[in-house]
Parts: C-alpha cells; structure tokens; sequence
C-alpha cells in the first residue's frame, strides 16, 4: 500500500479524519482533495488547477489522497494500488455534518483550505439525503469496471466506525 485513496459514501463518513489516522500508522503525507479545489472564501479552483494539482500528487511515488470529486476520481485511480471506501450510515453521516458545524463554528477544519468557514444548509442537507443510495449504487458500479480494468487495484469496504477502528489497529498494515 503506498498509493492509497480514501473516498466515502457521504459527506459526514469520516474520511478526513480515517486518512488522517492511516497517515500517521503508516507515516504517509495525506492530501485532502477539498484544500486543493477550495480556495480562501469557498472560491472554487479553476478545473486546470484542480487537475494539474492532483496529477502531481499522483506521480509521487507514496500517498494517502482523501476526497471524492468523482470527475477527477479518474486521475488517482489510474495511480492508486489502493481504495478505502467508507460507508457508514446516513444518519451517521447527517449527525456528523452537524457535528462538525458546531465544532467548527466560525474557523476552517484541518482538512479545509483556511478561509473556508463551516457552513451548512438544507440544501446540502437536502443534497446528501437524497443522493445517498444512489450514490451507493453508483460507487459499486465504479468498483466493478475497476477491478475490470485493474485487477490488482485493493478495494477495502468498511461500513462502520468498528471495522474502521480494526483496520487502523491491524498490525499488518
């Protein structure tokens, strides 16, 4: 494992800090896709940036890349050995995108672009509730043409913080 991509069913599935946690066990930089699309005061990057930044993440030789951003998904895919999908719960999801708003209230998390302030509203509420399964269905969908195409691409499904939890811990990791 050293080219590794952690993405999840939802906003809230605990991505940032699950990479953050296997950076660590395996000494590995983590780059949180969300402060290379967002620049200070939620302005998008150009589609030529975002890009361009992340194919210079992927020839790296290790790397831990955290976020979905499903049209570039292809750029670290081509490069990854390894996927780590995260699928908890919706409303796990929901509580933890509550969560994080009040924590954050007024500051940018770690895995933010300084700038960003936490936000949330019912539109974006609205927008995970009504995609969750069908985004579900379109990951594993995603997962099958890639073990088509590369077949020694590792996909590793945890669907809980327990399995989660035992992951980090594996001593063979």
């Amino acid at each position: 494992m050293k080219k590794i991509m952690v993405i999840g069913i939802s906003a809230g599935v605990g991505k940032s800090t699950f990479a953050r946690k296997l950076g660590e066990k395996l000494q590995i930089n983590v780059h949180h896709l969300d402060t290379l699309y967002w620049l200070p005061n939620w302005q998008a990057s150009s589609e030529e940036r975002f890009i361009h930044l992340q194919q210079d993440i992927a020839k790296q030789p290790v790397w831990i890349i955290e976020g979905n951003y499903t049209g570039t998904f292809s750029i670290r895919t081509a490069e990854a050995d390894t996927i780590i999908y995260l699928e908890l719960p919706l409303l796990t999801c929901l509580y933890r995108i509550v969560k994080r708003r009040i924590q954050f209230h007024k500051k940018s998390r770690p895995d933010m672009t300084n700038g960003c302030q936490e936000k949330i509203d019912w539109a974006f509420i609205k927008f995970v509730v009504s995609t969750y399964y069908r985004r579900k269905k379109k990951m594993y969908e995603r997962f099958r043409t890639l073990k088509k195409e590369k077949p020694e691409l590792k996909v590793v499904i945890l669907r809980n913080n327990g399995e989660m939890e035992a992951y980090l811990a594996n001593k063979s990791l």
